[in-house]
């Protein structure tokens, strides 16, 4: 493998730059908040992993449907930027209703609207990213873009963990005071994003005529529809990272342990983005992605045969290998896999398959916990469990099926 030192000397376009900056600066907002909103619905407002889950179902499920008529709608303008920018602008805009926030139901609407901002900005983004490389770039490019976005993530929560260490030091568990000023500081870097997207990013024409947006795969290549299909049942056992926090409360951390956890765990995966990037540009984005899958499962299976937090905390660093082999890779492969008229359709349906099935994964992973309607579910483990077995399966027919 490359030394990082010289992947980072080379020559990028000014739009990669500019996305990753976005990215990071994006991060830095969405992370402070992202892993504290299911603490602060457990802890603050007692509500069960059931629910928990659905409210990361809904949200997800919003971005999906989006991202497909966004994906669709770059294609046809033959824009990509002022699209990314305004999903930005959406998601900035909502953040700061979750300091009023009393309820399950209002932590939803605040959900559904970020969300709603991810899904118009994701598909244009990254097809922004892709018109602006050669194929032999793509991804380190993405990889890139990746790295940016976990370094805004890592420093993200290390901003909430001082100003938990200054609130809270030692509790085991998230107050509401505490959460309230985490948000008022998110605003100002998720408003800088949006500043420097408009200001800095330089637009990339396409040519072509795409059909109306519709679930549909027609005219793709069979590869991509394979993968797609590979893809779901992956992200049917892949619940949102929420229930790995809550299993490491469970475990034993306390709030700042579990802070320091995702900060090992986005370190991780800011180090190695680029560099994996850029290794599957050399040895393939099947083997890479095959390896994170296999990486996935067997974290998983620790999760649920964990018994102490240390462990938890231990496997979710390792956990930071999978998402910086596959997450970046898998969006260099869409591009790979369609021709550049198609891009946007083809990351709209990517990112909407991958969200759509989202809803079902983190549905079944509350139920599997904590049951629901007088049912007590299987208990902590279960979810994980589930999870490696999909995953599992999906790298089983991902290197029989896409050649």
């Amino acid at each position: 493998m490359e030394p990082l030192s010289q992947i980072s000397t080379r020559r990028l376009p000014r739009n990669v730059w500019v996305a990753t900056a976005t990215s990071f600066l994006t991060d830095i907002s969405s992370e402070m908040l992202a892993y504290l909103i299911p603490l602060f619905l457990a802890n603050v407002l007692k509500t069960g992993t059931a629910v928990i889950g659905l409210i990361d179902g809904i949200a997800e499920t919003t971005a999906s449907l989006m991202k497909i008529y966004s994906g669709w709608l770059s294609d046809k303008l033959g824009r990509r930027k002022w699209l990314t920018v305004l999903g930005y602008a959406i998601s900035t805009i909502a953040k700061p209703f979750l300091y009023f926030a009393t309820t399950w139901g209002w932590v939803l609407g605040v959900r559904f609207a970020d969300r709603l901002g991810k899904g118009v900005r994701t598909a244009p983004r990254d097809a922004l990213i892709a018109g602006s490389v050669d194929e032999k770039q793509r991804g380190l490019a993405f990889g890139l873009h990746r790295a940016g976005d976990t370094a805004g993530a890592f420093l993200g929560l290390l901003i909430a963990a001082i100003l938990i260490w200054l609130t809270q030091a030692g509790a085991a568990q998230l107050e509401r005071s505490t959460f309230q000023v985490i948000v008022l500081a998110s605003i100002v870097p998720a408003a800088l994003a949006v500043l420097v997207l408009a200001l800095g990013a330089r637009e990339v024409k396409t040519e072509g005529k795409p059909s109306a947006p519709a679930l549909s795969l027609k005219g793709m290549d069979a590869r991509f529809k394979i993968f797609l299909v590979v893809v779901v049942l992956f992200t049917l056992g892949n619940s949102s990272d929420a229930f790995i926090v809550l299993r490491a409360q469970e475990r034993g951390l306390n709030l700042l342990q579990v802070m320091a956890m995702l900060l090992t765990f986005n370190l991780v995966y800011a180090l190695l983005s680029g560099p994996l990037g850029s290794l599957s540009d050399r040895v393939g984005r099947r083997r890479l992605i095959i390896g994170g899958w296999v990486a996935y499962g067997l974290v998983y299976l620790g999760f649920g045969l964990s018994h102490t937090g240390w462990q938890v905390w231990t496997l979710f660093g390792l956990y930071g290998i999978y998402y910086a082999a596959v997450e970046g890779t898998a969006k260099a492969l869409v591009a790979d896999l369609v021709p550049p008229e198609r891009r946007g359709a083809a990351y709209g349906l990517y990112n909407a398959a991958v969200g759509l099935t989202a809803f079902p994964a983190s549905a079944i992973a509350g139920l599997l916990w904590q049951g629901a309607f007088g049912w007590n579910g299987f208990g902590a483990a279960a979810p994980f469990f589930f999870g490696a077995g999909m995953a599992l399966l999906a790298g089983i027919l991902f290197w029989s099926l896409v050649r």
